[in-house]
């Protein structure tokens, strides 16, 4: 191999090659430096006396199926300027690792379609190797994102495991970037991501939460001049699930087993959307027979019905006397959860209609959520929590294809 080649093939500059030879199914290449090209690594004075060297082994870019070595003898010098004895500064290496650039970008390429596992296999290394290609990578680019230029955030948390094992993500509406990544969840899961924020000098105008206590008060404490708008689609959780208890305690009341069956798999009747409805499955029959049975549970499906149009009238005043309204009717209802969600509403009743001001929701960062639950499960799990949070950093990045 000419020492051009060296150069055009693997993007090897500044080095002869010496030899080549075939060991064990390998191919090494051996290389060596022009004396004259030696520098000090740290003042970059040519002003050096030679010490020895130290015979090193690279992995390079594979050659088809055979596996590809540099050899090079390091050279220890002594810096006349510096007056202290310390090796040369290597060109295609990284001198802390044992391969070279050209094979950490191609195994980066590799993890872009392949799990880690795969990778290792196909380049023949240890699945630990390829983990610290990664981390590097991302620790480089993903972990301290700038933040001087956020505007619109979102806040939610997401169970990363058993016993109750969670991390808390903040993403940038805007983008889709997921700009933080805090252990736990709650208030005290934001309180780096806080100073940090400030030091940018970042002016958020909006924060999109649920409707958790926690994160209201951190969001008020540390941005007071943003607005926060409650997510829509939890407050809709927040009522469905309360109309499922209320099913589920109506079916062990119900006296007789008739009354029972009707009640029986109505549970996503209920929740579903009318339009959802499948009529070849009898759907629209079955909900209406469970909604005649109870006069409650028919209040209750109604009142869901009408509060999911919250969201699409033309302006905030219209919304704001329909919400009252709403309130009203259900305060009025005699149903001790309506009143009870009633109450839940009015205290939040300038967060939710905030979204007329601006119209966002955590809905971006639940379809990331789904992301991190696929890679999670593609990786089997993470022990390394440094390394799932650079990740999820990068996931905004990551495409997922279904096949088979």
């Amino acid at each position: 191999m000419s020492t051009s080649l060296l150069y055009h093939g693997f993007g090897i500059r500044g080095y002869k090659h010496v030899s080549a030879e075939f060991s064990a199914g390998a191919v090494i290449f051996t290389i060596t430096q022009d004396r004259l090209l030696l520098r000090c690594s740290e003042c970059n004075s040519r002003q050096v006396i030679c010490k020895g060297t130290k015979t090193r082994l690279f992995r390079m870019t594979p050659i088809g199926t055979k596996k590809v070595f540099l050899k090079y003898a390091v050279q220890r010098i002594l810096c006349c300027l510096c007056g202290i004895i310390r090796q040369v500064k290597i060109g295609f290496a990284d001198s802390r690792f044992s391969y070279t650039k050209g094979f950490e970008r191609y195994a980066l390429e590799l993890s872009g379609h392949m799990t880690i596992q795969d990778v290792a296999h196909h380049l023949g290394i240890s699945w630990d190797v390829v983990k610290e290609i990664q981390k590097k990578y991302l620790h480089r680019k993903f972990s301290r994102p700038k933040l001087n230029n956020l505007r619109q955030l979102a806040i939610d948390e997401i169970s990363i495991g058993k016993g109750h094992k969670y991390v808390t993500i903040v993403m940038d509406i805007i983008t889709g970037a997921v700009v933080y990544v805090g252990k736990g969840k709650g208030a005290d899961a934001l309180k780096p991501f806080w100073r940090r924020l400030m030091r940018s000098g970042a002016r958020i105008d909006a924060v999109a939460i649920d409707m958790s206590p926690a994160y209201r008060a951190a969001v008020s404490e540390n941005l007071p001049d943003a607005a926060i708008v409650f997510d829509h689609f939890h407050v809709i959780k927040l009522f469905n699930d309360k109309l499922s208890d209320y099913r589920r305690q109506l079916y062990y009341k119900v006296a007789t087993e008739a009354h029972r069956i009707v009640l029986k798999g109505t549970r996503w009747l209920l929740l579903k959307n009318p339009e959802n409805l499948n009529e070849d499955k009898n759907e629209q029959q079955r909900l209406e027979e469970a909604l005649n049975l109870n006069k409650p549970l028919a209040t209750l499906y109604y009142m869901k019905e009408d509060l999911r149009i919250l969201w699409g009238y033309p302006d905030k005043a219209t919304a704001e006397s329909f919400l009252n309204d709403w309130i009203a009717r259900a305060e009025v209802s005699g149903i001790a959860m309506l009143k009870a969600f009633a109450k839940t509403l009015r205290e939040h009743l300038a967060g939710i209609l905030a979204y007329y001001d601006y119209p966002i929701s955590t809905a971006a960062l639940e379809g990331t959520n789904n992301k991190i639950k696929t890679m999670k499960r593609q990786a089997y799990g993470f022990r390394d929590l440094e390394f799932f949070k650079l990740k999820v950093m990068a996931i905004h990045e990551t495409r997922y294809a279904l096949v088979g």
